[in-house]
């Protein structure tokens, strides 16, 4: 086994301190998440457990996404949106058809508003936390291992396309925007198919049974936020202020139903989609390293050269084994990849769109 490096000996106020930051060698370990497969445990990531005849409806009534129908074993992600629109949760969820499980970064700000609206509905959330660990293997050959735990290859996420600005009224199927295939685990939990590969909820005990049976190597959380910033995927509390909304982040394909009623900030969605340019957008910036080797930190300013007022903030700034220091930042809508940024002492230049 190699040695794991916990984030915490490194920064214990870092948001991943109850995780392992790598295995002795960062850059190889996001290799093997590019190129092959590797585990990445994800147990410091909150869950919440929602049983009750009413979860289902009630979790459509408070979300941005389409869950009345959703079929046991199939998983989603959904928002919670202040009345203004803006994000307040993100979470993706599973339902094994007896209970809905959310896994969230902030899963005592969710669990709140969830006890909350509560009302009536026959719905018991509480925190699991405690209980059950998030793995999540990563990687184009992550089918093989779901085959080793005996529930793989699992169908690949299905996600709808977003309509243009003024789409006709019904373009929008009464389903889920995004559709993540699930499956049990005989060691119990289950595993859900993901964009970038799949994630395991499984008993805490049963934990290292699960990394064995798997048969794929440990990367750290450091390999996985490089991926994940390498491929523009937001994560909330990084690329999310008080004020964003979910266009701006490329949250409205997988979390976002723009025809399925009401639901609080439904009015700001609908408006910022109809305009069809919401006023900042999700960027990858690239970053020099010529005055510092230092990577920034989540929400420093960006600032066009020369520029006395920011035009975005820094959310997640890493070292990727290719791309060197790359950066993903919330900027304002009308900066182009020719626009000269600064990040602290780093010039900073935008990724082309994809």
């Amino acid at each position: 086994m190699p040695t794991a490096v916990p984030v915490a000996a490194l920064d214990p106020t870092d948001p991943d301190a109850g995780a392992v930051a790598h295995y002795g060698d960062p850059a190889r370990e996001q290799r093997l998440l590019d190129n092959a497969a590797g585990l990445v445990d994800r147990s410091h990531r909150g869950v919440l457990a929602i049983p009750g005849a009413d979860r289902l409806g009630w979790l459509h009534s408070l979300t941005t996404q389409h869950l009345s129908d959703l079929a046991p074993m199939t998983g989603s992600e959904l928002l919670v949106l202040s009345p203004h629109g803006h994000v307040e949760h993100h979470a993706v969820l599973t339902d094994d058809g007896d209970a809905t499980w959310l896994d969230t970064g902030d899963a005592p700000g969710l669990l709140t508003f969830l006890e909350r609206m509560r009302f009536l509905m026959r719905v018991e959330p509480a925190e699991v936390s405690a209980d059950w660990a998030l793995l999540s293997i990563v990687g184009p050959q992550t089918d093989e291992a779901l085959i080793a735990l005996g529930v793989g290859p699992l169908l690949p996420p299905d996600l709808l396309a977003v309509p243009d600005a003024k789409f006709a009224t019904g373009s929008v199927p009464p389903r889920p925007t995004a559709v993540y295939s699930a499956a049990a685990l005989q060691f119990g939990g289950w595993a859900r198919r993901m964009p970038y590969g799949a994630d395991l909820l499984v008993p805490r005990p049963a934990v290292p049974d699960v990394v064995e049976a798997a048969g794929v190597p440990l990367a750290g959380v450091w390999a996985f936020e490089a991926m994940r910033v390498a491929a523009r995927r937001p994560r909330a509390g990084f690329e999310t202020d008080h004020k964003t909304l979910p266009a701006e982040v490329g949250w409205t394909a997988p979390a976002v139903h723009l025809e399925k009623g009401c639901y609080r900030g439904q009015e700001t969605i609908a408006r910022v989609h109809h305009l069809g340019r919401p006023p900042r957008k999700l960027a990858l910036l690239h970053l020099d390293g010529i005055a510092t080797d230092e990577l920034p930190a989540r929400h420093t300013p960006v600032m066009l050269e020369g520029g006395e007022r920011p035009v975005g903030f820094v959310g997640t700034a890493v070292r990727h084994y290719e791309l060197g220091m790359i950066a993903l930042a919330v900027v304002k809508q009308n900066l182009t990849p020719d626009s000269v940024l600064r990040v602290g002492l780093s010039t900073a230049a935008m990724d082309p769109e994809h």
